[in-house]
């Protein structure tokens, strides 16, 4: 990218963080401006200090694959935003409009529709990158094996080193 298009990206994006903590200052409705910068500092330090790494780290002892990898930041950012709505449901305190949708099944259903393409992309990418022929793998008898059912082994056209005399000198 080009220097000016940054500057004028960079700009643009100083240029809306002002906006809204204008905004978020001059609000009628907000009367504790330091409540919120503690609130503010506090979500930046759990994301990046606590949920970041947390999902990363199950991440990588989960998910083999970038699919599923994908998926699973996907989810649990979903999760993140919905969890306490689903752990409130029911808790509406005789006031139907606090908690007015069936918020448990709704995240089921948004991690079901996210779910669901991932699924079918990991499945194509398997089905396209399956081995030819009826042997395991690739397709050739021994293929899996670490000679690769070659006589004499390895990759066509390379030979396996042979023990050459010592030298008498």
């Amino acid at each position: 990218m080009s220097r000016w298009l940054r500057a004028v990206l960079l700009l643009g994006g100083l240029a809306l963080i002002g906006y809204g903590l204008a905004g978020l200052l001059t609000d009628s409705y907000i009367t504790d401006p330091w409540g919120v910068l503690v609130w503010a500092v506090g979500a930046v330090l759990l994301h990046d200090g606590f949920w970041v790494p947390l999902v990363c780290l199950v991440g990588a002892a989960l998910a083999r694959g970038w699919v599923l990898r994908g998926w699973l930041v996907v989810a649990a950012a979903v999760s993140a935003v919905a969890l306490p709505a689903v752990l409130r449901d029911g808790e509406n305190h005789g006031n139907a409009s606090v908690l007015p949708l069936p918020y448990l099944r709704n995240w089921l259903l948004v991690l079901a529709v996210t779910a669901g393409p991932a699924l079918l992309f990991a499945l194509a990418r398997r089905w396209r990158h399956r081995p030819r022929g009826g042997h395991p793998a690739g397709g050739r008898p021994g293929a899996g094996r670490p000679g690769g059912g070659r006589p004499g082994g390895g990759r066509p056209g390379l030979r396996r080193p042979t023990k050459r005399p010592a030298d008498p000198s």
